[in-house]
């Protein structure tokens, strides 16, 4: 019995070949991974267990009871003799992968050839066959929920599925005695190999997909590392300075010989072997590029077709994949390899995904762009809001001078044509400096004084150092505006405006208080969020200014309003200090 069991368990051997070469096959694979099967693939995975069935009874071992005689290989059966095989095998795994349905219909083809083959066990070994099948296919749908079949479960399965075969001999196999011997002899060595079978096979088909899993994982992670450092670069868009340093990541993390990017017409970068005479700047020469461009398609080319015109050159092949923004190709990316035999497929496969992915990086440099023109041009339609807004008021003062005083409203006038050419000036830019602005200011305020006459004083605290930092246009005129306008303007005597601007640390914080009366708290909380509108005023000046330093500068540079009936209005904000 034990030599029996140690030839049976050398015919295990088979097992692990055929279960290596059926995780080859596509439709196999999807119902190992998926646990589910189309109709059209059904039939397939049927007749491929049912000849693993057949294979697993020609390699089975010929045994006489009577005689007590062994033979290793099987081609026909005497009316005595039976077959210890490893048929139950292939349709139990059909029926644990993919259900009653395909593990019966293996074991009828399994099962049928072996009625075929005769012996005294025929009807009872292809009848068992079946219902070793629809055994599994129950298994099958207990572990359903299950991804992967556990060899616990195939090793039972199996046993069990063999087990009941002897049974089914012994009830249907005459005459009685002969069967009683050959289950005796055959019974616990057919046990313990078909089951020991059914569990190798399972293991044979958990290696293969964890190891191809674990493959794929580690593609996976590379291919976000690569997205992670590519980024910064391939957002500003496809140039020399986003391709190089692009060109450079590639290399050091892909398993070729030279990484080049080019555009429609010109090689950005090129690095790696070759680059002595692979120039940037250099047109396209080669008519595989060319296709690239022309097709959107990906080619892996060889010499002939991608020969530089240097007789010296050691490079032989190369995977060149578009580079797109929507449909449009704008570029290639290429992988060069100094080996004849060319790229193997895991790089082919990782080619094609880091071409998509820095197509994808590409169409967000485009989002970027798009945005910041978006964002540029809300700056200019806001800059636009405070011009009519202060014109407005210096108009006012004008005329009511032009009767009384006709040579201060001319002076009034040339100060106002003064101050609209730098306002002008000011929205044609997104950025001015603060020097310029407080300029700006202080022509303005050359109109209000004259407006107030002896009761406006004007104290400046003014670090110039910080002067230089950049700010957006018409910034601090409208803050002065409203300080003069809001604040001070009901006082009779002694208003006070106070500009300072001081460096603290990283940032510079500007400042414009007055002593008028407050901003009542109601209001408080809304001005510079939202249009506020009152018997005084809208707050869209305040709403406009803190509009456009958060957008250039971030939340750290709103508007920080504080206000008191008595002390009155101290409105600030911070500009950041960029080297």
């Amino acid at each position: 019995m034990w030599e029996l069991v140690l030839v049976m368990l050398e015919r295990l051997a088979i097992i692990v070949t055929v279960a290596f070469v059926m995780t080859r096959f596509k439709f196999i694979r999807h119902l190992i991974e998926k646990r589910e099967i189309s109709r059209t693939s059904r039939v397939s995975v049927i007749v491929m267990f049912g000849l693993f069935g057949i294979i697993g009874t020609y390699t089975g071992i010929k045994v006489n009871p009577e005689q007590a005689t062994y033979l290793r290989w099987v081609v026909d059966i005497g009316d005595g003799e039976a077959i210890a095989n490893s048929r139950v095998i292939g349709v139990v795994v059909a029926g644990l992968l993919g259900g009653w349905k395909v593990g019966v219909g293996a074991g009828i083809i399994a099962g049928a050839h072996r009625y075929l083959l005769g012996g005294f066990t025929g009807i009872a070994c292809g009848l068992s066959t079946i219902v070793a099948g629809a055994i599994a296919g129950y298994f099958h749908r207990k572990n359903k929920n299950n991804r992967i079949i556990s060899l616990q479960m195939a090793l039972i399965v199996g046993m069990l599925a063999e087990a009941i075969q002897m049974g089914v001999i012994l009830l249907i196999a005459r005459p009685f005695d002969q069967a009683l011997g050959l289950v005796a002899t055959i019974g616990i060595p057919m046990i313990l190999a078909n089951g020991i079978g059914a569990a190798i096979f399972i293991l044979i088909i958990r290696n293969v997909i964890q190891e191809e899993e674990k493959m794929g994982s580690l593609q996976a992670q590379k291919a976000l590392k690569l997205a992670d450092l590519t980024l910064k670069f391939m957002r500003k868009g496809l140039t020399e300075q986003s391709a190089l340093p692009t060109c450079n990541i590639l290399l050091k993390e892909i398993h070729a010989d030279a990484v080049s990017i080019t555009n429609k017409d010109t090689v950005l970068a090129f690095v790696g072997v070759g680059q002595d005479h692979h120039l940037h700047n250099e047109e396209i020469k080669t008519n595989a590029t060319r296709r690239v461009l022309l097709e959107g398609k990906l080619i892996i080319t060889e010499s002939d077709e991608m020969h530089c015109g240097v007789a010296r050159c050691p490079l032989s092949a190369a995977i060149i994949a578009p580079l797109k923004i929507k449909d449009e190709t704008i570029g290639t990316l290429k992988f060069y390899f100094k080996s004849e035999k060319g790229p193997s497929p895991t790089t082919i496969e990782l080619s094609k995904g880091l071409s998509t992915l820095l197509s994808h990086q590409l169409e967000l440099s485009e989002v970027d762009r798009h945005l910041e023109l978006a964002k540029q041009a809300e700056i200019k339609a806001l800059q636009a809001q405070v011009n009519p807004h202060f014109l407005f008021n210096a108009l006012n003062t004008i005329v009511s001078l032009v009767r009384t005083d006709p040579m201060k409203a001319r002076k009034l006038l040339v100060s106002l044509s003064h101050f609209f050419r730098q306002n002008l000036a000011g929205t044609t830019a997104t950025e001015t400096t603060l020097e310029e602005e407080l300029n700006h200011v202080k022509a303005y305020l050359e109109i209000e004084e004259t407006r107030f006459s002896d009761k406006l004083s004007v104290q400046y605290e003014v670090d110039e150092d910080a002067l230089r930092v950049k700010i957006p246009p018409m910034t601090l005129q409208p803050l002065v505006e409203n300080a003069i306008k809001h604040g001070l303007k009901q006082l009779r005597s002694d208003s006070l405006l106070h500009i300072r601007i001081q460096q603290e640390k990283a940032a510079i914080k500007i400042s414009i208080k007055d002593n008028g009366q407050g901003i009542e708290k109601s209001r408080l909380k809304e001005l510079g969020k939202e249009k506020v509108h009152s018997e005084t005023g809208t707050g869209i000046g305040l709403f406009n200014i803190n509009r456009r330093l958060e957008m250039m500068y971030g939340e750290e540079s709103t508007l920080i309003i504080e206000s008191d009936k008595e002390k009155g209005t101290l409105i600030s904000f911070y500009l950041p200090v960029i080297k």
